[in-house]
């Protein structure tokens, strides 16, 4: 169940015509924009546009090493290429501003070619004559019930935590969801004046199946008769610092205490303003707006709930779940209407955090400049994906699949901790854009601007940790990326790759050589031990980039020594011992970590192991550049180099038993439900029966609790002390997890999980 809201301002407003409009901040990429789209209520515009955007991409090419000598040559060359994305913008403001924003539009429209602009809401006829005078498009009206469904569905495919549910006094007000798979069929409750029940079956199929009509209109109309207060946002702040206990009549009122042969608790409202026709006093304007809030709430809570088991909607509990962009459903619906010819809905698309505002409190007193600026613009960006995006057909029940191992959103003592991480590793970040791009003098400045706009989110999730959703380390990396990647950084680390992979393949065939010395049992664990010590050399972890900076020398032998001695932190290593000496598995996914020493030295040895004993393997790397994680474009030179140097790889390639492909990932941690879909396709064609996810990132910050349908490895080290100490464990401890699915155990596994969180 979802709900959508409008809210109606019918207040006499005059047009700020002196209004400043930064075009960077709001109104972006205008110059390349087409398509429109418009929803217009009773206080609130939201326009939709599409837009090309021109960024720069690292791009690396193999050098021809057949006609030279190559011991000192590069293996592969860097270069920064314009590559165009496709963009989606939302933006929601008052309807006092629209006049002035229709302005600014017109004057920095450039596309001649948009001659229709599509329209949905109320007030799209109100404003049809403005529209077409100002930006000469004819306005084409698109019914509202159509496009909020077609908005609805839109964001639920493709913003992972886009519903959430209201706790009240919470520690986080917002819990964010899991959207099921399968988001059919659920209830829509569109909440305006009245309200409308919306059941809808599929894309195209919905009925109404009910409504009131006390809804939004009837809570200010009743609110202004009581309070005397004439606009809607007033009548919110009202409610939001009243007490309904003052006014309303509670169950232990009446009974003195609970009514526990009905189940009642002393605090549930037994009569809404009961105390009213008794109490001879004067109710305050606050409390008397917030009775009325519970009173409206309530009744719709109560009716969405009866129609939902009327219509068998029923998956689990039922609940009430809000969205993040309940306010842009209309303009989303009308777009995807008017660009029906591109089929939108082929694509996966994904929330651009550089260019989106993210959720407010409802608290009056948390973070007032936020609310000041919302009050006036939002914004919502969407970047059309290259990829389109699926669950892991492994997973054992993707409905329940939770990413991330700890939310921060939850956890007051982690979220700052790691915000403050991420402040103090800042510096660091700049310092490494700045030399990915020597011969650029003005890439000082860009850095400059990613500082101040990533600190700008870091300080607005510090407010608002539920702004873009659960709060994780995986969503502060993402909303990393995607600064670096607005002021043209999308591969900071890309010389840094370049230098420890050119030297790391020096030192492959001696590493081969040395574990073919050793016996089957020396070797096993020398191959884990290698693969464990690869992933020590992760330049996100500022514990070892402190070590890489002062120290250029460490190598893959010190970091061996790092590691603690077993037993480990969490050691499943003679469980998998034990089933290495059972039959071979069919096809292994690899989901790949750190460029140079780490997919060098430890994972392709561990890959050619399995290759040796009759195993296929598939390798999934990161489609694009995230820290100095290894990427498929960087993965198919390293690959081909390697299979030019040692016979089982070559053979494997040449055989189609190593197989590379990408995840559709562009993060340093791992989301199980957005993968390729040419990445799923080749699991099930592969028959794929183990799992490896290797690294902190995808294996403890993201996948500690996965629970998959076939065999699965989780190896990482961990480089953090204070999550190490979370653990239970210290620096460099060691986690190492076998799983087999309670259906395929043999025997029970002797071990018992340490809770991150």
């Amino acid at each position: 169940m979802a709900a959508e809201s409008e809210r109606v301002d019918r207040s006499s407003h005059s047009m700020d015509k002196s209004i400043t409009l930064p075009p960077n901040e709001i109104f972006r990429n205008l110059e390349n924009a087409k398509r429109f789209a418009i929803d217009i209520g009773g206080s609130l515009t939201k326009l939709a546009y599409y837009s090309t955007v021109q960024h720069k991409v690292a791009k690396v090419r193999s050098f021809d090493h057949t006609a030279k000598d190559t011991e000192d040559d590069p293996l592969y060359e860097i270069s920064m290429q314009e590559e165009i994305l496709a963009r989606l913008h939302f933006i929601k403001f008052e309807n006092a501003y629209i006049e002035t924003c229709l302005d600014f539009i017109k004057d920095h429209l450039v596309n001649t070619d948009t001659k229709v602009i599509k329209a949905t809401g109320g007030g799209a006829h109100k404003f049809k004559d403005l529209i077409e005078k100002k930006l000469k498009l004819r306005v084409d009206k698109e019914d509202e019930m159509t496009c909020l469904i077609k908005g609805c569905n839109f964001v639920l495919r493709n913003i992972p935590h886009e519903a959430f549910v209201y706790v009240k006094h919470a520690d986080s007000e917002f819990r964010f969801q899991n959207t099921h798979p399968d988001i059919f069929p659920y209830l829509l409750i569109n909440i305006g004046s009245g309200v409308s029940i919306i059941k809808v079956e599929s894309e195209d199929t919905f009925e109404r199946v009910g409504g009131s009509s006390i809804g939004g209109g009837t809570f200010w109309g009743l609110g202004a008769l009581l309070t005397k207060t004439k606009r809607f946002d007033e009548l919110l702040q009202l409610a939001s610092k009243g007490q309904h206990t003052s006014v309303d009549m509670l169950v232990k009122d009446i009974y003195g205490g609970s009514y526990v042969s009905l189940g009642l608790t002393g605090d549930l409202i037994a009569s809404s303003f009961g105390k009213s026709a008794t109490a001879d006093k004067e109710f305050s304007k606050e409390d008397m707006a917030k009775s009325l809030l519970h009173m409206i709430s309530n009744d719709i809570g109560q009716l969405a709930c009866l129609y939902a088991r009327l219509h068998n909607l029923t998956r689990g509990e039922v609940q009430a779940l809000f969205l993040r962009h309940e306010g842009y459903l209309g303009t989303i619906g009308a777009f995807l209407k008017g660009a029906e010819e591109d089929n939108p809905n082929q694509y996966s698309w994904g929330e651009n955090y550089a260019g989106s505002s993210g959720l407010m409190s409802t608290s009056p007193d948390l973070n007032p400049m936020q609310r000041a600026r919302s009050g006036t613009f939002d914004m919502l960006e969407m970047d059309r994906l290259e990829r389109q995006l699926v669950n892991l057909p492994l997973l054992q029940d993707p409905s329940s699949y939770i990413p991330d191992t700890v939310d921060l959103s939850e956890d007051a003592l982690a979220r700052e901790y790691w915000l403050y991480c991420f402040e103090e590793a800042l510096d660091g970040v700049v310092k490494r854009a700045v030399a990915s791009q020597p011969d650029l003098p003005e890439a000082a400045e860009r850095a400059e601007k990613f500082r101040h706009k990533y600190l700008h989110k870091l300080q607005t999730l510090r407010h608002q940790p539920f702004a873009y959703g659960s709060l994780t380390v995986r969503s502060l990396l993402d909303t990393r990326e995607h600064c670096l990647n607005e002021f043209n950084f999308p591969d900071p680390y890309s010389k840094i790759k370049q230098r420890e992979n050119d030297m790391a393949l020096k030192y492959f065939q001696k590493a081969v050589k040395s574990l073919e010395e050793l016996s089957w049992e020396q070797r096993q664990f020398a191959l884990v031990r290698g693969l464990l010590a690869g992933n020590v050399f992760d330049w996100g972890a500022k514990a070892v980039s402190d070590v890489l900076e002062s120290d250029p020398e460490f190598g893959f032998e010190q970091a061996k020594r790092q590691l603690e001695e077993r037993p480990w932190l969490i050691d499943n290593y003679d469980q998998w011992l034990e089933r290495l000496n059972g039959p071979p598995h069919k096809c292994a996914l690899f989901f790949v970590d750190n460029s140079g020493i780490d997919i060098i030295l430890g994972v392709f040895p561990f890959v050619r192991e399995l290759l040796c004993r009759g195993t296929e393997v598939v390798l999934a790397s990161n489609s694009s550049p995230a820290l100095n994680d290894v990427t498929n474009n960087e993965l198919q030179i390293l690959t081909e180099r390697i299979a030019a140097m040692d016979p089982v790889i070559q053979s494997a390639v040449k055989e189609d038993r190593l197989t590379l492909v990408q995840s559709g990932s562009s993060s340093p941690c791992l989301d199980l439900s957005r993968l390729d879909k040419v990445l799923a396709g080749v699991v099930r064609e592969r028959h794929t029966d183990l799992v490896i996810i290797e690294g902190m990132g995808r294996a403890i910050h993201t996948n500690y609790y996965a629970l998959l349908s076939c065999e699965s490895l989780k190896m990482a080290v961990i480089k953090n002390s204070w999550l190490a100490d979370r653990l239970g464990g210290k620096l460099f401890s060691v986690v190492f997890k076998y799983e087999v699915p309670l259906d395929k155990k043999p025997t029970t596994l002797d071990h018992v999980p340490v809770t991150p969180s």
